[in-house]
């Protein structure tokens, strides 16, 4: 079917307007954290949100007051996880993950790349996109919360709260 009427479209402009202006307004009110790329679970909520909208506004069988509930809903559980997280380092333990070690003084924790499934190619390419030619240039290679490499040139220091894995120790 190519054209099922304009009444069809005129809903998705009217309710497509509105629930696009009430999910911005919402995640105005509820601040930058909300749609961070920090963990897993904010991954989940932004993934969330878009299907949310676009089940709003594609299907006749959702209201546009339980479409719009449903983003305030999603909103508020992660604007609640986000205060909880800030405030119990137990609920912080739970969501998010830890930055691992994955290269140190220029030599690869093969541990650590298994258990983070990372390749050594990536690290390498993570590497040159910092502007490091050589894995020996490097004093470390973090893989971060969000998923990033952070890369720290020869001389800077591993910050604390870093896992480091046994074999990095010495």
């Amino acid at each position: 079917m190519i054209f099922d009427g304009w009444a069809g479209l005129g809903r998705v402009l009217l309710v497509g307007t509105v629930a696009y202006v009430a999910l911005v307004l919402l995640l105005r009110v509820s601040g930058k954290r909300t749609l961070t790329k920090l963990n897993a679970f904010d991954l989940v909520v932004t993934v969330a949100l878009g299907s949310t909208l676009a089940t709003v506004l594609l299907s006749k069988s959702v209201a546009l007051a339980e479409g719009v509930l449903a983003l305030a809903l999603l909103v508020s559980l992660q604007f609640a996880l986000t205060w909880l997280q800030v405030r119990s380092p137990r609920v912080q333990a739970l969501v998010k993950a830890e930055p691992t070690l994955l290269l140190y003084r220029g030599r690869f924790l093969d541990g650590a790349l298994r258990a983070e499934r990372v390749t050594r190619e990536e690290v390498l390419a993570g590497l040159r996109s910092s502007g490091v030619n050589d894995a020996g240039q490097a004093h470390a290679v973090v893989l971060e919360t969000d998923g990033s490499l952070s890369v720290l040139k020869q001389g800077d220091h591993v910050p604390d709260g870093v896992a480091k894995p046994r074999d990095a120790i010495s």
